[in-house]
């Protein structure tokens, strides 16, 4: 029997903490849910104290998550501790996760800790914890770059204490992998109460190693990994689920553990992330890239005609590209719909919701032949942007853009149940539109990002359209879509200024960056 290696997620809570990242309290659940189908073991769902959104959030998908542990994440303090026990209480299956630096240059200038006051807090942390559940993870936060001597001395202080994980995070992305790996199989040989405790690593991707490192570390003793769907998180990202798992499944003669990960739902899940958090999956991202199981070269297509395995070390159909792919069309019926819907993972609250997204169906198929998954995807997600708080809504939109002309363009918006028009031109339809938003309802913001994806493949594809607008330091994402590229560039702009006029109650008191 080969090792069980824990897949911890964390999309939910270090993912979020990308710039613009930010999700509401319904699509955390969706993620959840996703993630659960998954069978990921541990969802680190937020960081409960960091804002009463983001309790809101991890309590919400404590009460319906049943097979994975939910876990929340706390500083070594006893409010954040409290917090964390509180947002869980109605959990399944729960897990506090407790950190607190040890690297010298965090301790001196972050925390202005001596390094025993660090110990005392780890452990004070971790016995509080354990007041609320059996299933409590310590993480020394910066551990690449922390001294051995003093990650040995603490770790066996919390194992003592009652930690069952001991998280050894690459916080910054320093390490390399030999290095890395050699770091985790010398604190299981020197802590004596080692075998205590299960060993997980966290890895940051600032050098493009976090997943090199992860697997170091994992042939080298660890037994869990915290990832993220897409490689989501701050920065240049975590280690990407996808990647470590199918590493581990694919190379069964190197590894002697495995996974419980349903690869099927990996796709699903990864294009769901992606359309919730606006963060487009690049096309040769592995596994889950539009590329990823494409063959161009005429020496590699014909290869792969003749045996798959000349060119493709896994199947597509086990990551999810094939299965279960169905078309719909203008004649499709609502069972055939919400069958389909079903099957992708989405759930409809009520009646009504049901009926709203079968009409937006319905629209959608009137502008295109055939109806994919990933347009299905797309149609639910934004009817999810839509449903929130909608200051502002398109009403209208007429471009002109003619060869040897400035385009220019005309937008109705309803603004707190008024209807307003205004007029702009630019250099280009999208830029004309955008420009005739902006004059209207004036948010000063300035535009970090704009991206186009074409969902499906063909000329009446829908083009999903990301903008991201930064405002007084606040960043957000905004979704578009529509078979228009000009009409789904001002949904999307549309979208980010609602977010930008709704409450903004993520803070993060200290950024978990564990």
């Amino acid at each position: 029997m080969k090792d069980k290696l824990i897949i911890f997620d964390t999309t939910l809570r270090d993912g979020e903490q990308s710039p613009g990242a930010s999700m509401t309290r319904e699509e955390k659940v969706r993620i959840a849910k996703a993630l659960e189908r998954l069978k990921v073991d541990v969802i680190e769902a937020g960081f409960p104290a960091a804002s009463p959104g983001d309790f809101e959030a991890v309590q919400a998908v404590a009460k319906v998550i049943k097979d994975s542990v939910v876990c929340g994440l706390a500083r070594a303090l006893d409010k954040d501790i409290d917090r964390a026990g509180e947002a869980l209480k109605g959990a399944n299956q729960s897990r506090i996760h407790t950190f607190i630096a040890t690297s010298p240059i965090h301790m001196q200038m972050k925390l202005q800790m001596q390094p025993e006051q660090v110990i005392e807090y780890a452990v004070r942390a971790v016995k509080r914890a354990r007041q609320y559940t059996d299933n409590v993870e310590f993480s020394p936060e910066d551990a690449g770059r922390s001294e051995e001597d003093f990650l040995c001395r603490i770790l066996e202080a919390v194992i003592d204490a009652g930690a069952t994980t001991l998280n050894i995070p690459d916080t910054v992305g320093y390490s390399v992998p030999d290095q890395f790996g050699a770091t985790i199989a010398n604190l299981i040989r020197r802590i004596p109460n080692s075998d205590k405790a299960i060993f997980s690593v966290h890895c940051h991707n600032d050098l493009g190693l976090a997943v090199a490192n992860s697997l170091s570390a994992v042939m080298n003793g660890a037994r869990q990994v915290e990832c993220t769907i897409n490689g989501l998180g701050e920065r240049a990202g975590n280690a990407s689920l996808e990647e470590v798992v199918m590493a581990v499944r694919t190379r069964k003669d190197v590894f002697t553990c495995q996974t419980g990960i349903d690869t099927r739902e990996i796709l699903t899940c990864s294009k769901l992330v992606s359309s919730i958090t606006g963060f487009p999956v690049q096309p040769n991202k592995a596994i889950v890239g539009a590329n990823a199981f494409a063959h161009e070269a005429g020496i590699h297509q014909d290869g792969v005609l003749k045996n798959r395995e000349t060119y493709e070390i896994m199947r597509a159909e086990d990551v999810g590209w094939t299965a279960n792919r169905m078309v719909l069309g203008k004649h499709s019926g609502r069972n055939a719909f919400k069958s389909r819907i079903t099957e992708l993972g989405f759930e409809f609250g009520s009646e009504s919701e049901l009926n709203e997204a079968f009409a937006r169906f319905k629209q959608l198929a009137d502008k295109k032949h055939e109806i994919f998954d990933e347009d299905l995807q797309t149609l639910i997600s934004e009817a999810g942007f839509e449903a929130e708080d909608e200051h502002i809504k398109l009403i209208a939109l007429k471009v002109c853009s003619e060869t040897g002309e400035i385009p220019n363009a005309t937008v109705t918006l309803r603004v707190d149940n008024k209807e307003v028009t205004g007029t702009a031109s630019g250099g280009g339809a999208v830029d004309a539109s955008l420009k005739a938003i902006e004059k209207l309802v004036q948010t000063d913001a300035t535009l970090e990002l704009y991206s186009v994806n074409s969902i499906t493949n063909g000329t009446d594809a829908q083009g999903e359209v990301t903008i991201r607008l930064e405002k007084a330091g606040r960043i957000v994402n905004g979704l578009g879509a529509d078979t228009d590229i000009v009409i789904a560039s001002a949904k999307a702009y549309i979208n980010a200024v609602n977010k930008l006029h709704s409450p903004d109650q993520r803070r993060h008191p200290q950024k978990g960056d564990v």
